[in-house]
């Protein structure tokens, strides 16, 4: 299965749990013909393929209010590997209290459907 329709079949789930929303983050560049100067775009270098939240009702202190919590999904078939700067991206995610995963299947993000 490529990593296109594996992506596609982790939007499609996700897209059906409440309180998730998720966003394709396609990254890269590009040379602009007329002005020769080199375009970046996307939310950062080695940031993930889906980037969204997940809505959280929070306990007690709080209770009754919502915040979100920050998710990034990286999509790689099974013998894809992570760039050293998607690597930096996850580390950072997973230390400000985000989550990050590396899907290679839907199976892999399941424990968000639950």
């Amino acid at each position: 299965m490529s990593e296109a329709a594996i992506q596609q079949d982790i939007r499609l789930t996700l897209g059906q749990c409440p309180g998730i929303k998720m966003f394709r983050n396609n990254c890269g560049a590009y040379k602009d013909p007329r002005s020769g100067r080199l375009v970046r775009y996307g939310l950062a270098t080695g940031s993930a393929d889906l980037i969204g939240w997940q809505s959280v009702v929070i306990t007690e202190a709080m209770v009754g209010q919502r915040f979100a919590r920050f998710l990034s999904v990286e999509v790689k078939t099974p013998t894809g590997r992570l760039s050293p700067e998607q690597e930096t991206w996850r580390a950072a995610v997973l230390k400000a209290g985000g989550i990050a995963v590396v899907a290679r299947s839907v199976d892999d993000i399941s424990f968000l459907v639950a």
